[in-house]
């Protein structure tokens, strides 16, 4: 199977589709059920009694499990269990046109546009890098970022059981020896670690700069450790094409929004999704990029 794989790159994009839609469907859960879960911590916590010299008193009993297995999937409307038939990535959606099989209430979109784009991004990073590692890098790395922007677009919250998680990987990836000149990612030690060090201390220096000059706060933390996860994959050199890619889009969609009135001036608006999709972009296409714009300044230079 594998070696049919390597031979065909046909059948490895097409493969990697069929996987892309299916984890697709994963991501939905982790997308939905992580900040609830984060949240319930947050409050088991904030309801711990304060320690005494004897120690601290035993939590009180909690709530029903709740995690990303437990318990199946069901309907938001009437809560019926999900049938593996209902379950199929994008297919089951178009039989059921957006209805749930027992109660008929209406499904959001959202779910088969997710499996969609991860299947369809999947693909692409296998269509772009071929069979090896440096394409199940870039698909692990796809995912972890479809997963933050939702979750960011949802509730302004970048988790660092996300994140973090993201930047190890790209740590100890570094260190097994697969970079190669010929190759994005991952990089090489001192790329990755010099990476994640400046794509870190960048944003926090932008963050601090910002607060002092206005009182204001312009990002929170989780979207320095994204940059930092990113820049890890990705080595420092595409610190600047990630940062200039995501702040002019998100100037672009930020003034778009505000001329459609879909956003108030002056309400925050998540920054993780621009910097995914810049990183995403500097993943697949970022060293031709950057040749493209140097190519630029030489032509310039030689008139």
């Amino acid at each position: 199977m594998l070696d049919l794989l390597a031979q065909s790159p046909t059948a490895f994009i097409a493969v990697a589709l069929l996987v892309g839609l299916i984890v697709g469907s994963f991501l939905n859960v982790v997308i939905y059920r992580l900040p609830i879960m984060l949240e319930r911590q947050w409050q088991e916590q904030s309801a711990l009694p304060t320690a005494t010299t004897t120690g601290a008193a035993a939590p009180a009993a909690g709530q029903p499990r709740f995690n990303l297995v437990v318990p199946r999937s069901g309907c938001p409307a009437c809560g019926a269990p999900i049938r593996a038939l209902h379950n199929i990535p994008v297919l089951s959606f178009l039989a059921l046109r957006g209805r749930c099989a027992r109660c008929q209430a209406r499904i959001s979109p959202r779910y088969p546009l997710v499996e969609l784009l991860s299947g369809v991004a999947t693909a692409v990073v296998a269509w772009r890098f071929g069979f090896g590692w440096e394409s199940g890098c870039g698909v692990l790395v796809t995912w972890f970022l479809i997963a933050l922007t939702f979750i960011d677009l949802d509730t302004q919250l970048l988790p660092d059981s996300l994140t973090l998680p993201l930047l190890w990987l790209a740590l100890l990836a570094s260190l097994t020896g697969w970079a190669s000149a010929s190759t994005n990612l991952p990089r090489d030690p001192v790329s990755a670690i010099g990476g994640a060090a400046i794509g870190y201390l960048s944003l926090w220096g932008v963050y601090h700069v910002f607060r002092l000059l206005t009182g204001k706060e312009g990002m929170g933390y989780g979207d320095f450790k994204l940059l930092a996860a990113l820049c890890a994959w990705l080595g420092w050199q595409m610190l600047l094409p990630i940062v200039l890619l995501s702040a002019g889009v998100g100037a672009i969609v930020g003034v778009s929004l505000i001329v459609l009135r879909r956003q108030q001036r002056g309400n925050p608006m998540p920054f993780g999704p621009f910097l995914a999709a810049a990183g995403w972009v500097a993943m697949l296409w970022g060293p031709q990029l950057v040749a493209s714009y140097l190519g630029l300044f030489a032509t310039h230079g030689t008139t």
